[in-house]
Order: structure tokens, then sequence, then C-alpha cells
């Protein structure tokens, strides 16, 4: 017997030795000649970096023939420890400077009429070097050409670090292939059968071990040939398992841009055309009763502007609470109504509340409890058990509106944020095979901090019904889990970021939120007609310096600590005083509650000492507008301004912070960012701040209103060119993908479960 299984593995191991040697002599030096190619592009960017680097300087020096100046530029970029050399020839063909290290057999080597940018590998005593030749122009005229040599050597080390690797990992490859492959053909069809579901239910969820994962499910393939049935069952296998192990490998998005095409193909081909329902508190339009008719507003509100800009790609249903004057006369019999007004893209279904169902579960558990409680603000929550028994109510109300909206058994929902926590729970018990999204638009708080809620076993299990539960950043994440870990009986994965209740799995993971990036709009005014426009609107002079605030008025928005560094940049910068305003946009919020009256009366009061402290005649250094604002005039606003303060205390993600930036298609402008939000891991290039330290936010104010336009740019180009890529389609793609891909697996295991009945009941 034991003869017989070596003799049967070397049938499988000798052809792929051989197979695995053939490989490596074909791969090995094509890999060469690829990589070449890859360091020979990557030395020529260098070199026209280099070269547009060094132009201005040339530009300056060469008509004054400034020879020792020229030298000292060309030593000093020479200290780069690739770049051996720098010459610079006439239009003549004439080497008139190098550095010291330049070889004399190079010389000018190109054709110097041709124009264009040379470049070629040499050999020279040092080893193998790159040239390239590049014209040097003043206005119209060429004053010559810069050549710049430099080292390949790391290509050659690079390339023998590659196939020692290349050899090891065939070497090791071969040996497990083996050893594995002589392990399934001993196991027999009930305990291979038991291994597969072993990993999907395990391992395959785990990073550290996905490469063994994949390596496990293809090795089935090289036993003896399963019986006909099984064939589709290991196809779905191999794709599902190689789909997770690309998308977890993936480049974070980075190589494609998402749009709003892209989405809808999304839900067509991995999703099937799946229904979308979204579930929010907050309705994308509201209509009022006016004194000219019905007026349609959108409310200021990050969720609003990101999940609106996904339902008209996506169409489907958005299921809120309607709260305008007007909302009741506008629906239809089954309180649908179209929208976006002017061109109708999806369906808007309005619950009704009554007063004292929105003060318990909106003013009262949500606003007053939930919101304080997870914001580090200051302010204590407040937990009733009557609010209480409100939002339990409220839940289930919304929770049966998505079970009517629902056109199949396996809608995809979305759910937005701490309004409805027990929702997906209810949800799933009603519609166990839909897929449920669940994201958390504000932070989360320690697990300590959350045992504060009376209700929060409650809460954690309301949402454990999600398929996916979304946060805005890594670190909230994490303290979601641990609040888990500490409340309830599950089983968390830590490194695949998944819990395991009731029989269940809820995949938990951070998905930063973002905006649509806008369209070209060629009736948008340009920067200086919005400039003009809005330094007319507030009778200030054409050179007149203005920031800029957009935010709820909330006392967790920071907005006092940022008119306090408004104050404070004043007092230090008295020349500031008369030419410089800061606007405030403050749309009101939760007036009803204590806390925002008191909040609103605080901020109120400290605007007009600070506007008697400073201001004259008809100048005022800080003007709150307090009221609502829509998205065309924030737009002009963002676009006249110099600088645009997010001061948060403590915040999800602040959409704001991206609003402002993709405004500014003229690339200046500077953002002056909280280091709470959640957009400061993102934004990078912005001037980062602690919102509480007051001189910090007045010296950052003071450095964006004077910041060159040279460092504006360079700061504004590269967080447009990140917000653009990492855009709200981008955000929902990943959800759905994510969902796409936890709907394959529980239709492979689903498929599993059924052979294997079969098989029990065949008696095999």
């Amino acid at each position: 017997m034991i003869v017989r299984s070596l003799r049967m593995s070397l049938r499988f191991i000798l052809p792929l030795a051989l197979v695995l040697g053939l490989f490596a002599y074909i791969v090995v030096p094509l890999l060469d000649n690829i990589t070449l190619r890859w360091y020979v592009r990557d030395l020529d960017s260098r070199a026209e970096l280099l070269a547009g680097t060094l132009r201005p300087s040339l530009t300056e020096y060469l008509p004054a023939q400034d020879a020792t100046r020229i030298k000292e530029l060309f030593q000093g970029a020479t200290r780069d420890e690739r770049l051996i050399a720098i010459g610079f020839c006439d239009n003549a063909g004439h080497l008139v400077y190098q550095s010291l290290e330049y070889p004399a057999s190079i010389g000018c080597w190109s054709t110097p009429s041709t124009g264009g940018l040379y470049k070629s590998l040499a050999q020279l005593p040092q080893g193998q070097v790159h040239i390239s030749e590049t014209p040097v122009m003043q206005d119209a005229s060429q004053l010559g050409r810069l050549v710049l040599v430099q080292d390949m050597s790391f290509v050659e080390r690079r390339n023998t670090d590659t196939k020692r690797f290349i050899f090891a990992f065939l070497a090791v490859l071969a040996v497990l292939i083996s050893l594995m492959t002589v392990f399934v053909a001993h196991l027999s069809w009930r305990g291979w059968l038991s291994a597969v579901k072993d990993i999907l239910r395990g391992e395959l969820l785990s990073k550290k071990n996905l490469a063994v994962t994949a390596d496990a499910a293809a090795a089935p393939a090289a036993a003896p040939a399963p019986p006909p049935e099984m064939q589709p069952l290991i196809g779905d296998l191999r794709e599902l398992l190689q789909e997770y192990h690309l998308e977890r490998q993936g480049d974070n998005g980075w190589s494609s841009d998402w749009t709003p095409d892209k989405l809808r193909a999304l839900l067509e081909a991995d999703l099937a055309g799946d229904q979308v329902l979204v579930v929010s508190n907050r309705e994308p339009y509201i209509h009022t009763k006016t004194e000219q008719g019905v007026a349609v507003q959108r409310p200021a509100s990050g969720l609003v502007t990101a999940v609106e800009a996904v339902m008209r790609a996506c169409s489907g249903t958005w299921i809120a609470h309607g709260a305008g004057s007007a909302d009741r006369e506008t629906v239809d019999k089954f309180d649908h109504v179209p929208v976006p007004p002017d061109n109708p893209s999806y369906t808007l279904r309005r619950v009704w509340l009554t007063e004292e169902e929105e003060q318990g579960y909106y003013y009262g558990f949500a606003n007053e409890g939930m919101w304080p409680l997870c914001h580090i603000a200051h302010v204590r929550p407040v937990f009733r058990s009557s609010d209480w028994d409100q939002y339990v109510k409220v839940n289930r109300r919304f929770a049966d509106a998505v079970i009517a909206e629902a056109k199949t058994d396996n809608p995809v929902v979305l759910v937005q944020d701490y309004h409805f926590a027990l929702l997906p729970r209810m949800v799933r018990e009603a519609l166990p095979k839909a897929t449920i999204i669940t994201f958390w638009h504000i932070p989360w708080p320690n697990s300590e901090s959350f045992g504060i809620c009376p209700w929060r076993e409650e809460i954690l299990d309301g949402l454990l019904g999600s398929t996916i539960l979304g946060f805005h950043t890594p670190f909230h994440r994490k303290n979601f889990l641990e609040t888990v870990d500490r409340y309830l009986e599950t089983r968390i994965e830590p490194e695949a970021s998944t819990i395991s209740y009731g029989g269940e799995m809820t995949q938990v993971e951070d998905y930063p939120i973002s905006i649509a990036w806008p369209e070209d709009n060629p009736a948008q005014p340009d920067v200086a007609a919005c400039r003009a426009q809005i330094r007319g609107e507030l009778g200030v002079a054409a050179d007149h310096l203005l920031g800029i605030g957009v935010d709820r008025l909330d006392y967790t928005k920071g907005i006092v600590e940022r008119f306090q560094a408004v104050e404070r940049m004043l007092e230090q910068q008295p020349g500031m005083v008369g030419n410089f305003t800061f606007v405030q946009i403050a749309a009101p919020s939760r007036a009803s509650l204590d806390e925002y009256q008191s909040f609103d009366a605080r901020v109120r009061k400290m605007v007009e000492r600070i506007n008697r402290r400073f201001g004259s005649g008809n100048y005022v250094p800080i003007l709150l507008k307090a009221e609502h604002h829509g998205q065309d005039d924030l737009q002009r606003y963002f676009r006249a301004s110099e600088v645009c303060m997010v001061t948060s205390l403590h915040d999800g993600m602040n959409l704001v912070a991206k609003e402002f930036i993709a405004a500014r298609d003229d690339e200046l402008g500077v953002l002056v960012l909280s280091q709470f939000t959640g957009a400061a891991r993102e934004l990078h290039e912005a001037l980062i701040i602690n919102p509480y330290h007051i001189e910090q936010g007045a010296d950052a104010l003071y450095r964006a209103l004077v910041m060159p336009p040279v460092e504006q740019r360079e700061r504004m180009k590269s967080m447009r060119a990140r917000v653009k890529h990492f855009n709200v389609y981008r955000w929902a793609g990943r959800m759905l993908l994510d969902a796409a891909r936890l709907r394959q697996r529980d239709k492979v295991m689903t498929k599993i479960d059924a052979h294997s009945r079969i098989k029990r009941r065949k008696g095999i």
C-alpha cells in the first residue's frame, strides 16, 4: 500500500518538477527584460523631473554665463545617489558646462537639430548608465541641451535578488503542492468535503492564511477526478477563492475611476440588478409651504450629500421620515414621490411620525443620548426609558416600510446612521436572505464609554443583524470590535474583521465616505466671478480676504473654538483687522433641545463681542449666517474664499472639507482641518490643527491667508487628485463588492450543504 502511494505520488511530483523547471527557464529571462524596461521608464521619469527642476535656474544663469553658479547647481544635484553627472551642451553640440564626475567619453552624443528627449543605455568603466538629453528652452528659443547620466548598477543587484526569490519560491511551492497532493489523495470523499467547509468558514477569511487557502483550494484538482455532480461545486469554489484573493490583494481603487456608470454596472454584474433600498432619518428632498407655493429644499447634511449621489446612480427607493410642511401633499397614495424633482431617477418613500414619536426617537434617544455618547464633545448623554420605547417603535415602523417596499426576498438594504441601530435585526428576521449594509456615519466610542448606554446589548444585537457594518476610520471599527467583545458572547476574527453571532456572520470594515466629484458645468461662474459676486454682496473691497466655515449649528463642530482662533489671529496680526472677514454659514439644527438653544445663544454672543472689539463702521470680522444655504450658494462661497476652516471637535468624516477641495478648480485656497475629523486621515496636505489649541488655530489661519500661491497649488492639487479618485461611488462600490463576495460565499455554502445532505440520504 505504501509503495503504491509513493508510486502515485511520484507520477505527479516528477512532472510537476519538470514543469516548474521549464517555467523557470522561460520566465526568468523574460522577467529580466521586463524589469529592465520598468527601470528604464523609471529613470526616464526621474530624468524629466530633474530636468524640470533645474530648468528655471539654468534659464537664469545661462544668459549671464555664470559658470560658478551653474557648476554649483550641477554639483548640488549630483548628490543624489543615482545621478552620476550632469552636463550642458550648446546648440552647436559643444559641451559647455559639466559636473566634476562627467565622463569625457559621453560628450554631446545626440543630434542637436532634431529636438525632443533622447535616452540611451551605455557601458562605462563604472558600469552601465542611463543617459538622457533634454532641451532647455527660454520663451520660444532653445538655449541648449541638458545631459543627465544616471547609475544603473542597482538594476543588476535587484534582478539577482529577484531571481533568488523566484527559485526559492518555486522550490517551496513545489514541495508544498506535492505534500498537499499526497495528503489529499489519502482523504476520503467525506473528509475532503469537511475540509472545504473548514476552509470557507475559517482560513479563507484570514488575510494571513489567504495564500495557503488558495493553494488548498487548487490542490483537489490534481486528485482523481471527482464525480460529475461535484464539478459545478468545484468551479464555484475556485471562482470564489480567486475573487476573494484578488479583492484582498487589490490596490484599493487607484487602478480605475469610479463613476455612476461603473456603479450601475456593478449592480447588474455582481448583484444581478437587485433592488436597492436606502433607509435614513433625513430625507434628501423636503417639500415646504411658502407664500409663493410649494418649495423644494435639500437639507444641510453630509449623509444626504453622499448617499443621494449613489441613489441617482443606482435608482431604487429611499425610505425616510417625511418632516416637511408640504410633504404629505406631494406624495401618492403609497407615500411615494419621484426625485430629484427636475430629473427623477429614484423614488422617495416617506414614513410619518407623530410628534410624540419624533420627540422620543429623534430628539430624545438619538440626539440627547446616542449623539453626545458617540462624540467626545463634553456634553453628557441623557437616556430615558420613554425615549427608548419610541426608538424601538420607530425602528419597527421603518423596518416594516423596508419589508413592504422589498420586491424580492433578497434586496440590498443600505441602512444609514445611528437612528436605526435596531432596524438591521428587524429586517433580517423578516428577510433572512437580504443583504443589509449598515453605515455608521458618526464616531464609535471606546467600549467603556459605550457602556454608559443602558440598552447597549440591544443596540449591538440590532447592528449585528447586518451583513456588512461600515465605519469611517479603522479606529472607529476597532472600537466597535472591542465593544462587541466586551458586552456580547461572540466569536471575533480580528484579522478578517468579522463577528460571528447567533449563527450569523457580520463583516465589519472601514469605508471612508466621500463626495461625488462635480462634473464640468459651463454655466457655473468661474472663481474670479465668484470672488467679485461674494465681495459685492458683502460690501467689501475686491482684495478683501475671506474665510469660510460651513456647519450645522452643533456643539460638536468646534464653531466656538474657530471664532476664538479668529479672535486670537486678529490680536496677533493687527494688519488683518479691516482686511479679513470670516463668514460662518451655520444651518439651524435641533433647535428644540436645550443644549442646542444654549449653544446658539453662546455662539451669537461671542460673535457680537468679537465684532464690537475689532469691527468699525461697516466692517465686521465675523459674519454669522445662521440660515439654510443651497449648494449653489455654498459653491460660490467656497470658490470666493482664501481659506476654509473645518474645526470639528469629533467627527465621523466631515464632507465640507472635500466639498471645498472639489470646488477649487483653480487649485488655490487653503484648508485648515481638525485632527479629530475622519477627513484628516486622508487630506494630509491640509493644515492639520488641534481645535482646542487656540493659538495653533490662529497661527494656521494666518499662515493660510499669507501662503504663497505656489504652495497652495501643490497642496490643493494633491488633495483634489485624492478626492476625485476616492469618490462616493468608490465608497458605495467597495461596500457592494464586499456584499457581492459574501453573497457568493453563501451561495457556495448552500451548494455544499445541499450536496452533503444528498450524500447522507444515499448513505455515502
